[in-house]
């Protein structure tokens, strides 16, 4: 058996009395000079650093992500992607969008899915949901979304009217809320779902040529969902259901994986492709571009320490490799700027020197000082760039693959309208049971809605997309569908 260590302060001073507070005597008062008492409830007050305004309640784990196929490095120019069985270390964290971080596992709410692969170029972060699209396709209506989710302001609960009152304002919702409200909508588990990078990213190769890529991870579990009333059961009884077994399923050595897929589309097809490849509110057909394998992620180790390891980490989709690159899609330009800013709020600005952010590779940078900065600030290599002192200097063969761009700067929108095709294919490929259960969720969640108007309002979407799916939505809210549509 190991020598048991000495209790210390922060600073490694022994600790000679963790039970008792230095007092003035047996019934005096404590004394101030008990640094150890003072540091123990200072350090106590603040354990709790700001939960995420999005994404609040997770988990997560250790694994890697192993390539499969060997043709993938003629597509982009990724170290990590470049040969087969060239394994990578990473991490994931999985998390529920809306709720705060002690709400229940088993809500019906996307799951985000967020990975970083500690590549030798850097970290890359793909940051996407178990859903491929998302309710938006502009960040600029991010905030506002998600104000729905939360809390009204006065009554401090959690408010259909809100809810119901901006996704009928905003048609383009209308394809999520289908997943959502779908037998998809409240995993079994974390290793019973897919996961999606939901957006178009840029690869490019080695020659300079660029291609379009959509990311789909294969459940190896299959996908598996719960019955609505057995998660409102779970809810109540445990409401950390879904991290227990995540956890519990690598401790026992049964490691959850997924087989990773990618859609490579030419890139001059997104001027002449049916769908726009950078709205985030539809998907690109398997038909059209099929998913070629590209590898397999397996999660084989818990962490050692949740907070230091799960809610210390960090993911921004700014984190792009050489040979992946940003699309313009509006809800991706806007998430690069805005997880980051996030971090460094919730974290400080040196969060991605905390061990779980802290790249496999050198860092060699002029960022310094900050609260915590902990990696030596630097030394005293120099702190600007151009320099003639051989401080680290910009490579050109690390730029960006050009994109031409043109038009007149303004506030513009997407150029397709059409919000109803893709959630009415959804809906036309549904089991008999599966649509009962879609609408008898959405009657279900748009009941408590006060004015109904709203509900109107919504059904109208819902008929757009498909008749009969509007009518027996309609039908069950005991309303009519409005004339005209």
């Amino acid at each position: 058996m190991s020598e048991r260590k000495t209790l210390t302060t922060g600073a490694g001073i022994p600790v000679g009395d963790n039970q008792n507070s230095i007092t003035a005597g047996s019934k005096g008062p404590v004394l101030i000079q008990d640094f150890h008492l003072l540091e123990k409830l200072a350090h106590f007050n603040r354990e709790r650093i700001p939960e995420r305004v999005v994404h609040a309640k997770g988990t997560g784990a250790h694994g890697y992500f192993e390539v499969t196929n060997d043709e993938i490095s003629k597509y982009t120019k990724a170290d990590f992607l470049s040969e087969k069985g060239k394994r990578t270390d990473m991490m994931v964290r999985f998390s529920t969008v809306a709720g705060e971080l002690g709400s229940s596992d088993t809500v019906r709410d996307p799951r985000g899915f967020a990975l970083k692969f500690y590549t030798e170029e850097g970290n890359y972060d793909l940051v996407g949901n178990n859903t491929p699209v998302f309710f938006i396709r502009d960040a600029i209506k991010f905030p506002d979304f998600i104000h729905t989710q939360k809390r009204h302001p006065q009554t401090g609960l959690k408010d259909p009217n809100m809810v119901w009152d901006f996704w009928s304002l905003s048609p383009e919702s209308l394809h999520q809320i289908t997943y959502l409200h779908g037998d998809r909508g409240i995993p079994a588990t974390l290793r019973h779902m897919n996961g999606y990078g939901s957006h178009t990213y840029k690869w490019v190769n080695d020659k300079g040529e660029a291609f379009w890529v959509k990311y789909h991870f294969i459940s190896d579990q299959g996908v598996k969902a719960l019955d609505t009333d057995i998660a409102d059961k779970l809810a109540g009884e445990n409401p950390d259901y879904h991290r227990e077994d995540l956890f519990n399923s690598i401790e026992e050595g049964d490691f959850p994986s997924w087989t990773v897929y990618a859609q490579i589309i030419p890139f001059e097809d997104y001027k002449t492709y049916k769908w726009d490849l950078f709205d985030v509110t539809k998907t690109v057909s398997k038909k059209d571009y099929p998913r070629i394998e590209i590898g397999k992620m397996v999660l084989n180790r818990n962490p050692e320490n949740f907070f230091a390891e799960i809610e210390q980490a960090a993911f921004t989709p700014g984190n792009l490799i050489p040979g992946i690159e940003a699309s313009p899609d509006k809800m991706l330009q806007g998430r690069i700027f805005s997880y980051g800013d996030a971090h460094r709020y919730r974290l400080g600005a040196n969060h991605q020197q905390i061990p779980v952010n802290r790249p496999a590779n050198e860092v060699n940078n002029n960022q310094r000082d900050g609260m915590m900065a902990v990696n030596g600030n630097g030394g005293s290599t120099p702190v600007y760039e151009p320099n003639t002192i051989n401080g680290p200097a910009e490579d050109p063969q690390y730029r960006i693959n050009p994109f031409e761009v043109s038009g007149n700067a303004d506030s513009v929108a997407y150029d397709s309208e059409d919000h109803y095709t893709q959630p009415g294919d959804l809906y036309r490929l549904m089991s008999e049971d599966e649509k009962a259960r879609l609408v008898k969720n959405f009657a279900d969640h748009m009941r408590p809605v006060k004015d109904e108007k709203i509900k109107l309002r919504q059904i109208e979407h819902f008929y757009k997309a498909d008749p009969d799916w509007g009518n027996r939505v309609a039908k069950e809210l005991g309303l009519a569908v409005p004339e005209g549509v």
